[in-house]
């Protein structure tokens, strides 16, 4: 990217990061993502137009109380250290290399990946992926704490899920596709109030163990690296059956394995094998939750045998009385 559209970005976040990352309650603040992405795809000259109008919605950013150290998992998922948990990562990433801090604090809160219907993990993918692009720019390595700051402070599990799926069968059974695994996925019958609730009905869900148990863990990184992307393209084409079902929600179904996708290759590779079920159950819980039940499949018509063509009769010769009249 041109040193001018990184000068954009940074100058966008540092708007942002006086804003809080939610607003009107529970709406998450899509200000860094959206910029990082405008900028990433060539529009960095409507980044501040853009902004002009969008700051509008937002709130300040919000005050902090206690300061977080030794006792951060007493700190897990409160949203009220929003505040606390940004001042934290900062000091983390100023003291130490971000790769280090994000290595050491990615499986600390993969288990919590559907923090904020996945923004979180969303927020700092795409931090990940302009410090990747850019190098080590400085307010990009701030817009990574904040990211990780806001998974931290709304961290939930996914009910059920594991941070390791079910390993290959000996044998080389095959691992099923992301598509097929996204088709089996249940749906929870009532699907009123908000993601946290929606989420707290998977425990009763029957055949939810089975689904999120279902795809396995491919056996190689490079492997891992296809049935993600192979996961974010299903969701994107389910869509556009389901879509209907929540057209903001359902999104994120494919937003949050591509947020993964971008981070893998800051991450050890070891990380690979949980970030894939990290993001399968984030995936999964949102279909289950949001998308409509599938649809049943129309009956096949079978095409109608035309009728064998039978000689027609010859038509009568009309009489000179009738031709007369």
């Amino acid at each position: 990217m041109t040193t001018d559209a990184t000068g954009t970005l940074d100058e966008a976040c540092e708007r942002l990061h006086a804003t809080g990352p939610e607003f009107d309650g529970w709406l998450s603040n899509h200000g860094p993502m959206a910029a990082e992405a405008m900028v990433r795809h060539g529009h960095a000259g409507s980044v501040h137009r853009w902004l002009d109008g969008y700051m509008r919605r937002l709130e300040e950013f919000p005050r902090g109380s206690t300061p977080i150290g030794e006792d951060w998992r007493e700190a897990l998922g409160d949203p009220c250290r929003v505040a606390d948990w940004t001042a934290y990562f900062r000091r983390e990433v100023t003291g130490q290399p971000w790769r280090r801090v994000l290595g050491t604090w990615w499986p600390r809160l993969l288990p919590g990946v559907a923090a904020a219907a996945t923004h979180g993990v969303i927020r700092v993918g795409h931090a990940v992926r302009a410090l990747l692009a850019d190098g080590d720019d400085a307010v990009h390595v701030t817009e990574l704490a904040h990211g990780l700051a806001y998974w931290a402070a709304r961290w939930q599990p996914v009910p059920g899920a594991a941070t390791r799926l079910r390993l290959p069968a000996a044998g080389g059974a095959p691992v099923p596709s992301a598509a097929d695994a996204l088709a089996a996925v249940p749906r929870i019958a009532d699907q009123s109030g908000g993601v946290r609730e929606r989420l707290g009905r998977l425990a009763g869900l029957p055949g939810w163990p089975a689904a999120l148990a279902a795809p396995g863990i491919p056996a190689s990184a490079a492997e891992i690296r296809s049935w993600l992307a192979d996961l974010a393209d299903a969701a994107t084409i389910r869509y556009l059956s389901y879509g209907h079902g929540n057209g903001i929600m359902l999104v994120h179904s494919a937003t949050a394995p591509g947020a993964v996708l971008r981070t893998l290759p800051a991450l050890d590779t070891e990380l690979w094998a949980p970030s894939l079920a990290a993001s399968w159950a984030a995936a999964a819980a949102l279909t289950a939750v949001y998308a409509p039940p599938p649809r049943p499949r129309a009956p096949t018509c079978r095409a109608r045998q035309p009728a064998r063509s039978r000689p027609r009769a010859p038509s009568p010769v009309p009489s000179t009385t009738a031709m007369s009249t």
